[in-house]
């Protein structure tokens, strides 16, 4: 069965949220060839749901919608500091009991929090209001400043654009890098941002900088299997060594070494995919990670399982279904 994912309406909705959540589950993606996920929007209380920006939402399912779900996602919440209704809170006490997904999106933390799904828990949500998490719930384990948090059945984001950072890893790890990589390309987003990156960059950079940062990114991307050190990479951007890796690591919160070793073990990961019959010397290879043993390393760097045995999980069916 498809993997079934409930998205929350709720009165004071999160209109950007909330359309991240519906852009990334309830479009059809017949292209992908892959059992894309049903969805259901659940009103959270009784009508009207009013939502930012003048407009008011009809949701067609309540809570109980919600015993169903493999995934819900908390697209915000009006008011950090409101208490959410005290049947929300156990329609995802029940959720989590039977091990439903709990994803929640900026503002949405503080639903979990309410809960008491967050006790004991890594967490994030939106720069703004980490010292209210951190101050109201204090059982909960806050990270500071970081893009989205997966402590298994709970993920947490930041604000906004972070929470369709956070999509996009779930899609990544019920589908498979290759699948994630097409739907990122229809979003035109970047693949993937690691959950680890800053909210904050604490020097904007000048525009002719990011500029040519971003051409050099993508540059690189097209050509991972050739050799790039610090210095060649701050030379195409024409930039000095110490400058570059300066304004590298404020745009994206890597050193340029880091983003490049991620970038090549996502390019491993996606050819382990798609190319099941070759071998692993020469998916290294083609990645840029020069032998197997520097794949195997790099691949038990980032938490992932070793070449042989990520191929043979077969990532491009989804590893979580109803």
């Amino acid at each position: 069965m498809p993997h079934h994912v409930a998205i929350l309406a709720y009165d004071g909705l999160c209109t950007f949220e909330f359309g991240c959540a519906v852009e990334l589950f309830a479009l059809d993606r017949p292209e992908l060839g892959v059992p894309w996920y049903t969805y259901a929007v659940c009103a959270a209380e009784a009508g009207p749901l009013r939502a930012a920006g003048g407009l008011t939402v009809a949701a067609p399912y309540g809570l109980e919608a919600l015993d169903d779900a493999d995934t819900i996602v908390i697209p915000g919440w009006r008011d950090a500091g409101a208490a959410p209704p005290a049947a929300l809170l156990d329609a995802l006490r029940r959720a989590h009991a039977r091990g439903a997904r709990l994803c929640a999106i900026c503002s949405g933390a503080f639903v979990l929090a309410h809960a008491g799904l967050l006790d004991g828990r890594r967490a994030t949500t939106h720069w703004r209001y980490l010292e209210l998490l951190n101050t109201a719930f204090p059982a909960v384990l806050v990270e500071a400043g970081v893009l989205y948090v997966d402590d298994g059945t709970v993920v947490t984001s930041a604000g906004s654009a972070a929470g369709l950072d956070m999509l996009l890893h779930l899609v990544r790890g019920d589908f498979g890098v290759d699948i994630a990589h097409r739907v990122a390309q229809r979003l035109v987003v970047p693949l993937h941002r690691d959950g680890g990156q800053s909210q904050l960059v604490e020097r904007p950079l000048p525009s002719s900088g990011q500029n040519a940062i971003a051409r050099l990114m993508d540059w690189v991307r097209e050509n991972l299997r050739a050799e790039h050190t610090v210095d060649s990479m701050a030379a195409h951007a024409c930039m000095g060594t110490r400058t570059f890796q300066r304004r590298f690591k404020d745009g994206t919160g890597l050193s340029p070494s880091a983003w490049l070793v991620r970038e090549r073990v996502a390019l491993a990961e996606r050819i382990l995919e798609t190319r099941p019959a070759l071998a692993i010397d020469a998916i290294a290879d083609l990645a840029g990670l020069g032998s197997a043993e520097s794949l195997r390393r790099h691949f038990r760097m980032h938490g992932l399982p070793p070449p042989g045995s990520y191929r043979r999980a077969g990532k491009t069916a989804p590893v979580a279904g109803r």
